[in-house]
């Protein structure tokens, strides 16, 4: 499960849009995302058009995830006539809940979007567990 910590995100993004920042280290913009849960498995998505794969980076630390990319400033000095797109640092932190395995994230860019995918965690799984009566097995209920 995915715990959303911080709501003030919006209100930055929707800064970011009205003042067209860009991102820096010390303030990097946001990504869009998306998150689901699919069977056995939790799904991330990042937005990420144009960046460079070479620039993401994802690093996992307990159950923190963050996710980071640049997209780099245009080499030529020309006269631009729109800069609507984002460039700069784009970073994002996911807090993940103790059902989710994080020693098995999987990650993959293609077109433009980076997908994690996290399996739930073994002990987080319905199980069957047996009952004995006198030493012998009678009957399985479900934990």
């Amino acid at each position: 499960m995915l715990m959303r910590t911080d709501p003030f995100r919006e209100l930055d993004r929707l800064t970011q849009q009205v003042l067209g920042t860009n991102g820096t280290l010390a303030r990097p913009s946001v990504m869009p995302m998306d998150a689901w849960r699919d069977g056995e498995t939790f799904h991330v998505e990042f937005d990420l058009p144009g960046v460079d794969p070479d620039s993401i980076d994802v690093d996992v630390e307990r159950n923190v995830v963050t996710v980071k990319a640049e997209r780099a400033a245009r080499a030529s000095d020309a006269e631009l006539i729109a800069a609507e797109r984002p460039r700069g640092v784009f970073s994002r932190q996911l807090i993940l809940g103790d059902n989710l395995d994080t020693q098995h994230i999987t990650a993959s860019y293609d077109s433009g979007v980076l997908s994690l995918a996290v399996p739930v965690a073994e002990q987080a799984k319905p199980r069957k567990i047996s009952i004995t009566s006198n030493g012998e097995d009678r009957r399985s209920i479900d934990a």
